[in-house]
């Protein structure tokens, strides 16, 4: 039997090249464990989601997930199937003084919505719409990769940051079905900057005005 010739010819029958890179792995036990992520996230949200119960809803070795996915911030991104990125989309609003923060906020989302990624975002909010699994993926993400970067360093407690982050939601979530899934015009055929003049100063005012009265 011939041996390998060592200056790199073809290896001897019975024996393989050995691989590089990741190890293999069969396309369907990526798709179980996405599948198990989208389930489990779904249920109990990122943090109540640990990998080995992604893992054991999968069927799969807890290391088969990291054979897969760099952990479980790309599983829950990907399980999401989001048509663009929240990091890259929100890059820089964080540093922006949150006092004049609002414009950027609106203009980044309509940026966005006027871009090639129109179709896939409809795509998205629209396999949403009616499924209380893809519903919860949504609140998950929105509060955690959203949220969360919209709102950073905004003055107030805890309870409050939060409060005004979800009322900042109702404005940009608003807008966008309204001009873009539903359509109502005039908002639908209205100019980028006029819907900046005219919803900025809302926004605003949940991030940093004042929420009205408390109730006595």
């Amino acid at each position: 039997m011939k041996a390998q010739d060592p200056a790199g010819g073809p290896p001897r029958p019975g024996t393989s090249t050995p691989r590089r890179g990741r190890r293999g792995g069969t396309t369907g036990s990526r798709e179980d464990i996405l599948e198990a992520a989208r389930m489990l996230f779904a249920e109990h949200g990122f943090e109540g989601t640990s990998l080995r119960q992604v893992a054991r809803a999968a069927g799969v070795d807890p290391g088969m997930i990291h054979h897969f996915f760099t952990g479980k911030d790309e599983l829950f991104a990907l399980s999401v199937e989001l048509p663009a990125d929240p990091e890259q989309v929100l890059a820089g609003v964080a540093d922006t003084d949150p006092a004049t923060r609002a414009e950027l906020i609106v203009r980044t989302v309509l940026r966005l919505w006027e871009s090639p990624a129109q179709a896939g975002l409809l795509a998205f909010l629209r396999g949403t719409i009616g499924s209380k699994a893809k519903t919860a993926l949504l609140r998950e993400i929105v509060a955690r990769r959203v949220i969360s970067r919209i709102m950073a360093s905004v003055p107030g407690t805890p309870e409050e940051v939060a409060l005004r982050g979800s009322l900042v939601a109702t404005q940009v979530v608003g807008l966008m079905m309204v001009r873009y899934v539903v359509r109502l015009e005039p908002l639908a055929s209205a100019a980028p900057e006029d819907v900046v003049r005219l919803t900025a100063p809302n926004v605003q005012r949940y991030l940093t005005g004042p929420l009205g009265q408390e109730p006595i």
